[in-house]
């Protein structure tokens, strides 16, 4: 990626600035470790008698000139990293990368705690290394998803972060079923407390979804509902008796055919009147009425539904804790 991509809003020399500084900084990072973790062996007995067989010189030269100035020397790194702070809190406020301007050192919290010169919070400056890769890995001069490392910690944490939130997910479900089991009534109350206060949008709702579909649905379907309508009374003509003696009667099939024509307008009429008039206040307010006298009989309960619904949602809540008890992560790493 170009730095002119990275770094739109910089000039040139300041985008390679600010990049030169990251490297320079996560080397000071890697060194500074470095020698914490070896001046910390370096106290170890046999690992420092070790060395002295090993390389007198060496050994010498690191406890005389290193390890009895290592404070000092640390010091020197630590003063890096309070600039680095210092400068990246003051590029935050410059391009107010925060809701408030005091909000830097609590976001980079290890940074600062980093800076401390003691034992305990050295450790964290392994958390600047991370936090100086992820800026490296986005601005696109590297690409840690390749590594081997990352790809380890990636699964193990994919593993880790699926299992507790499969345990979780396990917890609550089982913690609804205990309380369906515990319930004396669980359909009873929910329709008293969730369905009956919404009693008047509900039935307002079936009014209008009804009117929207059957309207909707003669729209696109009027011709072939035509079309059948006059097929149906073809037939009932053809079928009558009375008719088929009329047929044989003088000037009978053109009575016939201008019957045929008058109940096929009468018929079509009538179903046109009769679904235009569903957009009618009539038609809603009989909609209402209907939909309002059955609705306490259909939600009435009875100990013996109540029983079956309880079930359903128990056994509906066991699938799902079959399904999350599945390791999915176990397909994904065979």
């Amino acid at each position: 990626m170009p730095a002119r991509e990275r770094y739109p809003h910089l000039p040139r020399a300041v985008e390679y600035a600010h990049i030169g500084w990251d490297f320079f900084i996560l080397t000071l990072v890697v060194i500074n470790l470095t020698l914490l973790l070896f001046d910390s062996l370096f106290l170890l007995g046999p690992i420092n008698q070790g060395i002295a067989n090993l390389a007198p010189g060496f050994h010498t030269f690191y406890a005389e000139v290193v390890h009895s100035r290592f404070i000092t020397i640390d010091l020197v790194f630590v003063s890096f990293f309070i600039a680095d702070v210092i400068l990246g809190w003051t590029i935050a406020i410059a391009e107010r990368r925060y809701h408030r301007w005091f909000f830097y050192p609590f976001i980079h919290w290890y940074d600062v705690l980093g800076c401390i010169p003691l034992s305990g919070f050295r450790l964290l400056r392994i958390l600047r290394v991370v936090s100086l890769l992820n800026r490296l890995h986005r601005l696109g001069l590297i690409d840690v998803t390749h590594w081997y490392i990352y790809q380890f910690a990636a699964k193990y944490y994919d593993i880790l972060l699926e299992e507790l939130s499969d345990r979780i997910a396990l917890r609550l479900l089982g913690n609804v079923q205990q309380q369906i089991r515990a319930s004396d009534s669980l359909t009873e109350r929910v329709i008293e407390r969730v369905i009956m206060p919404r009693k008047a949008q509900l039935i307002n709702e079936i009014a209008q979804r009804l009117e929207s579909t059957i309207g909707k649905a003669y729209q696109h379907n009027r011709q072939s509902i035509m079309a059948a309508i006059s097929e149906l009374v073809s037939r009932t003509l053809r079928e009558s008796p009375e008719i088929q003696r009329l047929n044989r009667l003088p000037m009978g099939q053109q009575a016939t055919s201008a019957m045929k024509a008058s109940l096929s307008g009468v018929a079509q009429r009538l179903v046109d009147e009769l679904l235009l008039g569903i957009h009618s206040d009539e038609f809603r307010q009989l909609v209402e009425r209907t939909a309002d006298s059955g609705f306490d009989t259909w939600l009435k309960v009875d100990e013996g539904s109540n029983r079956v619904t309880e079930q359903v949602l128990y056994d509906v809540l066991e699938m799902l804790k079959d399904q999350v008890r599945h390791q999915d992560w176990k397909d994904r790493y065979k």
